[in-house]
């Protein structure tokens, strides 16, 4: 096991309520935080459709994509990662941020998408460590476990591009672009 780095990096939330925040998380192995340019293009998608809406981040990682949309407007947001010291973090910045319009737990997400939830989500952003085969699992558990509304909106980060992603056929390309070696897509479900 690799030991966990003693770096500091930071989070800038784009907009919102806490516009401008930043916050520090530990660098750890496999954490990649959705960069500032890829996160705005990606709430410029959703714009109009965040506000009010349940949100589900299994692979919450530094917490950006959970911060954002809470700043953005988000009812709630459940979010997960296998890490203490990941939802720790994460824990501590809501708590900064006096917000309780989400839960954090510590839990594999494959684990955690493998059960039901209590009631669908209107937004999935599925942002996993690359290269280790979880994405495409991910996108099954969502939709054949009722995570998702008739209508929801699915983030995805990926190594590869979009069209090489195996995914539920419910579900269509609605955007996408890529910054590097990253390919990000945002894709709308049809029940």
């Amino acid at each position: 096991m690799k030991p966990v780095s003693s770096q500091q990096s930071q989070l800038r939330i784009i907009a919102g309520a806490w516009r401008s925040r930043r916050f520090a998380f530990r660098v750890q192995p496999g954490l990649r935080p959705t960069p500032d340019r890829v996160r705005e293009t990606l709430f410029n998608w959703l714009s109009g459709h965040v506000e009010g809406a349940r949100c589900v981040d299994p692979f919450a990682g530094s917490g950006a994509l959970t911060l954002e949309a809470l700043s953005r407007g988000a009812a709630w947001v459940l979010a997960g990662d296998t890490s203490r010291e990941v939802v720790n973090t994460l824990r501590e910045h809501l708590q900064t941020l006096n917000c309780d319009r989400a839960e954090i737990r510590q839990q594999d997400a494959l684990a955690m998408l493998a059960t039901a939830p209590a009631e669908p989500f209107q937004l999935a952003f599925l942002d996993p460590p690359f290269r280790q085969d979880l994405l495409a699992p991910a996108c099954a558990a969502l939709e054949d476990n009722g995570w998702l509304s008739p209508d929801a909106l699915i983030y995805t980060e990926s190594e590869c591009r979009p069209s090489e992603l195996p995914r539920p056929a419910s579900w269509t390309l609605h955007r996408e672009k890529r910054a590097g070696q990253v390919w990000y897509s945002l894709w709308q479900r049809h029940a």
